[in-house]
């Protein structure tokens, strides 16, 4: 989808972010025009860049990767550990995007569903094969707001506007009872709920993101005012919109403001990407 340019306050507006995210001080930002994919990349997109190029995940390549507990399918013998600190969280060897929900599991039927278990260097190796990127942090929370001026969802103030839910996040009592209201223990298709003012689906909720920038707290207080592309080092990337994980009690990053990061070999059940499109930049409207 054409992305036009513009200008849009960037961070938190509304006073809610967690302070080691680094979601302050909101300032100015002006972002030149670009395209973005209107979905987060598919299993089957994956499997055909896996086809095309012989290409093995990072998880393929580990043995292991993170399942959440709840969505589990295999023997207990391929339960490496729980995750400290997060004990929803399984080290599972065998899971990867093939078998995302470990040994047993198949995306067979989930063609339309985002790719999971990609860490940071999968995603632009399939961006870098299609022809385009990873968007930038700014360009990122630029397109999700789709045009809406210092709102806290994607689609606006209200969570669950006309008691609808707008994405795939946690229902219940995290991490023990997910009613599954909106349809979805884990991820859902691509092309569920509705798309943003810009004609982008799924910007909150659902998996997370990679983005381009390497990952600083303090990056917004000395943040270019152009185009910009974060750190110039680090060793995390960020990641941007949450996952149907997140929950206001456990992991309120599903506003569009919110930031979260991971190390660049990272992968996990709710970790996904989407391209920015190769081309010139659409015209200023």
């Amino acid at each position: 989808m054409d992305i036009p340019s513009g200008r849009f306050a960037m961070g938190d507006h509304d006073g809610v972010g967690y302070p080691a995210d680094g979601e302050s001080p909101v300032h100015e930002v002006e972002i030149s025009g670009f395209a973005m994919a209107s979905t987060s990349v598919t299993n089957a997109h994956f499997d055909h860049f896996v086809t095309a190029t012989g290409y093995r995940t990072t998880a393929e390549r580990l043995g292991v990767s993170a399942v959440f507990y709840a969505a589990y399918q295999g023997p207990r013998s391929h339960i490496v550990r729980q995750v400290p600190g997060a004990p929803w969280w399984l080290a599972v060897r065998g899971a990867n995007w093939r078998r995302p929900d470990g040994p047993g599991s198949t995306v067979a039927g989930r063609g339309d569903h985002p790719v999971v278990h990609i860490s940071w260097d999968d995603a632009v190796a399939y961006c870098t094969w299609a022809g385009g990127r990873l968007p930038t942090e700014a360009e990122r929370e630029y397109a999700a707001r789709g045009g809406l001026a210092g709102r806290t969802y994607t689609w606006g103030d209200d969570p669950i506007p006309d008691g609808t839910w707008n994405c795939n996040i946690w229902q219940g009592t995290f991490p023990h009872h997910n009613s599954a209201d909106d349809g979805y223990l884990t991820t859902a298709p691509v092309k569920r709920y509705r798309p943003n003012g810009y004609g982008l689906w799924q910007m909150s909720g659902n998996v997370w993101e990679w983005c381009q920038d390497w990952f600083d707290p303090t990056y917004y207080s000395g943040s270019a005012s152009r185009d910009p592309l974060g750190p110039a080092s680090g060793d995390r990337r960020v990641m941007r919109g949450g996952s149907y994980l997140c929950h206001d009690s456990y992991c309120n990053r599903y506003r569009v403001s919110a930031r979260s990061s991971n190390t660049p070999d990272s992968t996990a059940g709710n970790i996904g990407f989407r391209c920015v499109l190769p081309g010139p930049p659409p015209p200023t409207p």
